[in-house]
């Protein structure tokens, strides 16, 4: 009985509360007041700590799979599928997340910094960074090819920018190691992977990431990869959030033989 005492109470104050906040809400939507403008965003300006808006992200889509793409789509083992102690995933090791698996899938915090004659990209996950030019130089020709006197892949690539009117940096990557994937769903590219990001900021508060595909040797036709949004971070501050190759092998060691994993 006193149990059945107490929900009752507790009910009648939900819906008291419920009641009120009804109310509430009537008195704001009959009062309809204006939404304060943003403040607009500074002519070619994106210094600052951004975070992405959402849990998570996935690919919008893809573009078919060439015949080498899908070759090496299919012979991968992703943690969505297999064991995480049987997935071939790079992250799973805490390899290199390289890019542009860095701006498509972990996306958490990032920060720009702008130099006379490059802007420096952070990131909060695996607290990396990125060079991305800005002096006017060109890319590197066949960079990551097997071609004589070629650069040598990179992770992070060869990357360049300009911007494109006052408030659109654009980025232009090449020379990815192909070692790494673009999502966790194991989706491939080659060292001919060509990235291009574009950085828009409408206001002071808000960045839209838009990734561009062109991989020929993977895909059959460039594609908007993602397009993601960012928001301003008062505190502009983040964590830090690290990939440890010794906790991962122990987590891994549990996962493959839970029985031995115990004590």
């Amino acid at each position: 009985m006193r149990n059945r005492l107490m929900c009752l109470a507790l009910g009648l104050v939900a819906a008291l509360a419920l009641s009120s906040a009804a109310s509430a809400q009537t008195a704001q939507t009959q009062a309809k007041p204006a939404t304060a403008a943003k403040a607009p965003a500074a002519s070619r300006d994106i210094d600052g700590v951004w975070f992405h808006i959402g849990a998570g992200t996935k690919l919008n889509k893809t573009a078919p799979l060439t015949p080498w793409g899908q070759a090496q789509f299919a012979g991968r083992k992703t943690d969505q599928v297999d064991l995480v102690a049987e997935s071939d995933d790079p992250l799973v090791k805490c390899d290199p997340e390289g890019f542009p698996r860095s701006v498509l899938f972990e996306i958490r915090g990032m920060q720009f910094v702008s130099a006379p004659t490059k802007m420096v990209q952070l990131f909060q996950y695996e607290r990396v960074w990125r060079e991305i030019w800005t002096d006017g130089r060109s890319l590197p020709k066949g960079a990551g090819s097997d071609a004589p006197g070629a650069p040598d892949p990179r992770y992070y690539g060869y990357s360049v920018g300009h911007w494109d009117g006052d408030h659109t940096f654009v980025v232009d990557t090449v020379g990815m190691d192909d070692r790494t994937w673009l999502d966790d769903a194991g989706h491939p590219h080659s060292a001919d992977l060509h990235v291009e990001e574009r950085y828009t900021r409408p206001d002071h508060d808000d960045l839209q990431l838009t990734v561009k595909i062109d991989d020929p040797k993977a895909y059959t036709e460039p594609y908007i990869a993602s397009t993601v949004p960012f928001t301003w971070n008062p505190k502009q501050e983040f964590e830090e959030q690290l990939c440890i190759p010794s906790a991962a092998q122990a987590y891994m060691s549990v996962i493959a033989n839970p029985a031995g994993g115990k004590k």
